[in-house]
């Protein structure tokens, strides 16, 4: 067995809603988001009852640049649209991991049908950061879905899904621009599971329901426990049936600009960010 990790911090996430018809936790920000490099932003939203609706609600179109947002849907269904042609519906189990880099203009609903009916949403919406040499690259577009997505059970029964990176031997199919894993595992209550990850690798898990201990500190949901970078070894103990994020990946040592939705390295980019898209050079939504 290896060394088993410290854990820096517990926080609990924190009221929030976004657009018309999010609404959930967030578990950190940019503005707050060092400790948690190279992840930006992680919101939760749900699980929420969504009541029947002929306009399905969200969030109307808005810019990104400087960074990826990455929606993995665990109820329900989404639909998205972007000024680069790109189109998708999300259901329970799909990912979409949308690379904004040099700039994107999108929308993020209910999926139509869903809206009609009504039901259960739940899903994550992450952003991750870009290094500097790739946050002009080309707009890029993976629509991931669940089928495509490697699921393994581990030693203690536990059942781990890889979205990206590799964990337990599992490699994700989600291409990165930087070394991370963003997976989610599953626990029935007195499941015990360990697992390695990199030394070099910052390390977090977030809660989505029941509570877990993660190297022997105790997380419930709605809560992310971040350790620090002393081991390479994570132990896992279920207290109740739990499902959790686990996200990690080498931090990107680099200067951090942020205004809304732009993640850049200089108040400079940040401003000709906000030009750009002012100026219709991010492209428009058809």
């Amino acid at each position: 067995m290896g060394t088993l990790r410290t854990i820096a911090d517990i926080r609990t996430a924190t009221p929030n809603s976004v657009g018309d018809g999010f609404i959930g936790l967030n578990a950190f920000h940019p503005q707050g988001s060092r400790p948690f490099n190279p992840f930006l932003m992680l919101d939760h939203h749900g699980p929420m009852q969504v009541q029947p609706s002929e306009y399905p609600k969200g969030v109307d179109e808005h810019p990104h640049r400087g960074f990826e947002t990455v929606t993995i849907v665990y109820e329900g269904a989404l639909e998205h649209r972007d000024s680069a042609g790109n189109r998708g519906k999300l259901f329970a189990g799909d990912v979409q991991w949308m690379t904004a880099a040099s700039g994107i203009i999108h929308e993020e609903k209910h999926e139509q049908e869903f809206s009609r009916r009504g039901g259960q949403l739940d899903f994550v919406q992450l952003w991750v950061n870009l290094p500097a040499k790739d946050k002009m690259s080309p707009p890029q577009y993976q629509d991931i879905a669940s089928s495509r997505i490697p699921t393994g059970t581990l030693p203690g029964g536990g059942q781990l899904r890889v979205i990206a990176g590799e964990l337990a031997s599992l490699p994700g199919p989600a291409r990165t621009f930087s070394p991370i894993v963003v997976a989610d595992l599953a626990l029935s209550s007195g499941q015990t599971e360990t697992l390695t990850v990199p030394i070099n690798y910052a390390f977090m898990a977030y809660v989505l329901r029941g509570s877990v201990t993660v190297n022997g500190k105790l997380v419930s949901r709605g809560q992310i426990a971040l350790t620090n970078l002393d081991g390479d070894t994570i132990s896992w103990g279920a207290t109740a049936d739990a499902k959790v994020l686990i996200l990690a990946g080498e931090p990107i040592q680099e200067p951090l600009a942020v205004y809304g939705p732009f993640v850049m390295n200089t108040r400079e980019e940040i401003l000709e960010a906000y030009n750009d898209f002012q100026n219709g050079r991010m492209g428009v939504l058809n």
